[in-house]
Parts: C-alpha cells; structure tokens; sequence
C-alpha cells in the first residue's frame, strides 16, 4: 500500500476472526491465527503507517475491536483476549500521540455488539430491541460520524455504555446476574460462524 498509494491520513483496522468454541476444545493454531489477525495485525499497520502520521502531526487511527473486548464471554476467550488486546494498544498508542504533542494525530477505538456480516451466523440476541444484531451499514455510518468528530470511543449501540459503566463498580455475580439477564452469557450457545469456503 505504501509503495502503491503513498502514505495513508486515515487507517482502519477491522480485520478479524474468531473461533466460537469453549476454550478447551480450540486448536492452537486457530487461537495463534485469532491473535495474529485480531491483535498483532494492529502492531504492524501502525508500524508501517504511523510515523508519516506522527511527522505530518496529521491523521486518524480506527481500531475496530468489539464489546467483547470490554467483558469476557463464555466461548470467546481467543476473541475476547484479542479484543482486549486491540482496545489496550489503541489506549496506549493514544497516550503516546499525547505524550509526544502529536494532537493532530487522533483515535477512535469501536466497540459494537455483534454486526450481521457472517462471522457470527447463528447468533441471536434475547433482547433484539435492547441489544440488536447491528446492519453493516449502520455502523459503517456511525463510525464515519465518531471520525469527524474525533470521538475517541464508540460503543454500539448505546446500551453498551450503561452496561460498561454498570460493570466498572458492580460487584462480579452482580454483573453476571446482568449479563446473563441481557442473554450475553449464552449468546454463543448458537453460533455456527461463517460457512467454509469450500
């Protein structure tokens, strides 16, 4: 890309992957292929875009991560981990774009339920008015609007804030209580993921 379009003003990360098994029964290559694609990715197209970023002090960072990148989830611990992981390192990459007085250099990090693009075939929300199963171009819309106005976090939908706030003091089987209220905790008893290509 560098060599074919130059250097890039904004950069979106939103590959991933995921598993949907318990952990037990994930092979070890599909939980390395999780971090490499949904983690380690991030690493790299940072390291190669970043610094025209930082000597122009001009550009936005898009990392598409996810709520489960918030709170764990039964059958999403290689997703979750990376998840984790994608939202820690858009943090700290911020800070430093601030340590540094590179303002002009901003973040957004996206953090939806799960959105109706195959990954997630099969999964069913208890609460779809609440917590809805997000249309593609509904927050591709969303997200162009977090990145004009620099907003530095997205959650989507909405509920997601209160039930984030909600976790930061609740006590644990308070939070478990409302996970499993919401159907979060069985959410993945329906997976079936994307078909293989054959």
């Amino acid at each position: 890309v560098k060599k074919e379009v130059g250097d890039v003003s904004i950069l979106i990360n939103n590959a991933g992957v995921v598993i949907g098994k318990r952990f037990f029964d994930s092979p070890d290559s599909l939980v390395d292929k999780t971090m490499e694609v949904n983690t380690m990715a991030h690493f790299w197209t940072y390291k190669a875009f970043v610094p025209a970023m930082i000597a122009a002090n001009h550009g936005h960072l898009v990392s598409i991560a996810s709520c489960a990148g918030l709170c764990g989830g039964s059958q999403l611990s290689d997703y979750c981990a990376s998840k984790f992981a994608a939202v820690g390192f858009a943090e700290s990459i911020d800070m430093e774009m601030r340590t540094l007085k590179k303002t002009g250099v901003k973040t957004t990090i996206v953090c939806p339920f799960v959105i109706n693009t195959g990954m997630f075939d099969g999964i069913k929300s208890k609460w779809p008015r609440v917590l809805p199963v997000l249309d593609p171009e509904y927050v591709a819309d969303r997200i162009i609007s977090a990145v004009r106005q620099n907003q530095e976090m997205l959650f989507i939908p909405r509920i997601i804030y209160v039930l984030y706030f909600l976790k930061s003091f609740l006590p644990v089987k308070a939070t478990v209580l409302l996970l499993d209220y919401f159907g979060v905790l069985d959410t993945m008893n329906t997976f079936k993921g994307r078909p293989k290509k054959e």
